[in-house]
């Protein structure tokens, strides 16, 4: 069942920057054949979805979806948009609920005002007859993709100002059901009862949703390539339960191409979803994030070609204990599981380097010696305070 809308008022932030930045990536729609009928539909090769698995007018509208992401709005993932229309209406092209705004209908279940700002036509009622151009699902999806990219970087730019260890598409999800003021005005991104606006009754609202969407994300991804995970076993002592396996990286290798939402530099497509995926699994369990940056001591490093991510479970510069510690393993666990659909290259954290070609030597992984750089016995050379994880494209 659909969670109902609390706010669904455009944001202002977010629509400016749809307007004034136009992506110029140009790629196919493309379907793999074979069983899994997965398919390919961003730039950053981000999501890859079973087209048998997904509802039947989504694999009609799929060429819509990904012909928008591929040449308007890269870093869109299609897999969350359809995953998006199921918890908002269902994939029910003439779905209507009432709401404090004057209702809203369609696919992404959108408000008059809100319609009539993407270009939609009035509407002559509540609820809109039957032959309403907001019930058309392609037209539909044509104006509400403008909605959802327009969210979304408003809120890469507000979580890049801002630090906030969320998911970008988390974000721009709850702007969608609740408003993106409850994002702005949350210490998270994801209010807490009592934060920006929002009560118990809102904050479980939202969770709901999210967790309807994840829910449906990991259904229709398509089956991992090596559901192993390239990694080896999980070493003991970090607890995985209820976290969710990643959705693989399936495009090809790219130079610095995707805006990097913790700098103001630039990612592969490869670091960008991976960043993205694990951003989804672990939320506020990840203090801070920074991935693109200068290294002139380390000239071997893979932070100035966008291919490395730096992840704080607690403050820069302090060692972690207690669960900020658990944290940081669960994630170098999870990751390590994973690195192959993820296209993890090596993962350094306490004091620790791991490969895939290591294996444990008296641990986790090898003994890391700083390659003669760093200092060791502090937080941040000792790679103590963060994970850092590099990938191979």
């Amino acid at each position: 069942m659909r969670v109902p809308h609390l706010v669904l008022a455009v944001c202002v932030v977010a629509l400016a920057a749809f307007l004034a930045i136009q992506a110029v990536f140009v790629l196919p729609f493309m379907i793999r054949n074979g069983n899994q009928g997965a398919v390919a539909g961003a730039a950053t090769g981000q999501a890859t979805f079973d087209i048998a698995k997904i509802p039947p007018l989504a694999r009609e509208m799929a060429p819509i979806i990904t012909s928008f992401v591929a040449t308007d709005c890269p870093e869109l993932n299609p897999l969350r948009v359809i995953a998006e229309v199921q918890a908002e209406s269902g994939w029910r092209p003439t779905a209507w609920s009432n709401d404090s705004n004057g209702g809203a209908a369609g696919l992404l279940q959108i408000n008059q005002a809100n319609w009539k700002n993407l270009g939609g036509q009035a509407w002559t009622s509540v609820p809109p007859p039957s032959g309403a151009d907001i019930f058309d699902p392609a037209i539909h999806l044509r104006l509400g993709l403008k909605f959802l990219c327009g969210n979304l970087r408003g809120m890469t730019a507000h979580i890049k100002q801002t630090g906030k260890a969320l998911d970008p598409h988390d974000a721009m999800s709850v702007c969608h059901i609740a408003g993106c003021g409850r994002v702005l005005l949350s210490r998270t991104g994801i209010p807490q009862s009592g934060e920006a606006g929002c009560g118990d009754t809102c904050v479980s609202l939202i969770r709901r949703y999210l967790d309807n969407i994840r829910k449906y994300e990991r259904e229709w991804a398509a089956a991992e390539a090596s559901p192993s995970g390239d990694g080896g076993p999980v070493p003991g002592g970090a607890d995985l339960a209820g976290l969710p396996a990643p959705v693989p990286y399936a495009g090809p290798p790219t130079g610095c191409v995707v805006d990097d939402p913790t700098t103001a530099g630039c990612l592969t497509a490869a670091t960008a979803h991976a960043l993205q995926q694990i951003r989804s699994a672990f939320g506020p369990q990840i203090a801070s994030v920074t991935c693109y940056g200068a290294r002139p001591e380390t000239p071997f490093s893979d932070h100035p070609t966008g291919k490395a991510c730096d992840l704080f479970p607690d403050r820069f510069g302090v060692f972690p204990a207690g669960e900020r510690l658990a944290a940081g393993w669960r994630m170098a666990s999870w990751t390590r599981a994973y690195a192959g659909p993820l296209k993890i290259r090596y993962i350094i954290w306490q004091g620790r380097y791991w490969d895939p070609t290591t294996g444990d030597q008296g641990g986790w992984g090898e003994k890391y010696t700083g390659a003669g750089v760093y200092d060791v016995t502090n937080p941040t050379g000792g790679h103590y305070d963060h994970l850092h994880i590099s990938f191979t494209a």
